[in-house]
């Protein structure tokens, strides 16, 4: 999986559901409560897929399984976390209220993962 295209991609999603949910959605979110859990969505999906950018970047010049390692929770973490709280803000369907831990679960195992990489210099 190319990182930096993701990265580039999963950036310009979260701006454009952050805009969303701050434009055309903000009625919707107010009504039910949940105009706080869409914008942390937004905000942990953006700084994750910037960081997933930059690190699919070093790790182009410095392979390492680690950082490689890390990119997957990141994405997982994005997908799990953001998806949840996106889905829970516009749904409130229950179930998906615990898998939103496991996403940040796995947002944290991939910044204390990082800690082993050789890319230092991220």
């Amino acid at each position: 999986m190319n990182f930096k295209n993701v990265g580039t991609l999963s950036s310009a999603l979260a701006i454009s559901l952050g805009a969303l949910g701050a434009h055309k959605l903000e009625p919707q979110l107010l009504a039910n409560g949940t105009l706080e859990a869409w914008k942390t969505a937004a905000l942990y999906h953006l700084v994750h897929s910037v960081a997933l950018y930059f690190l699919a970047a070093l790790q182009s010049r410095d392979p390492d399984p680690f950082a490689r390692m890390t990119m997957w929770l990141w994405f997982g973490g994005i997908l799990l976390f953001s998806g949840s709280l996106y889905g829970l803000a516009l749904t409130q369907w229950p179930v998906l209220g615990p898998i939103t831990p496991l996403g940040g679960l796995s947002f944290i195992a991939g910044w204390i993962i990082l800690l082993f990489s050789r890319s230092k210099s991220f």
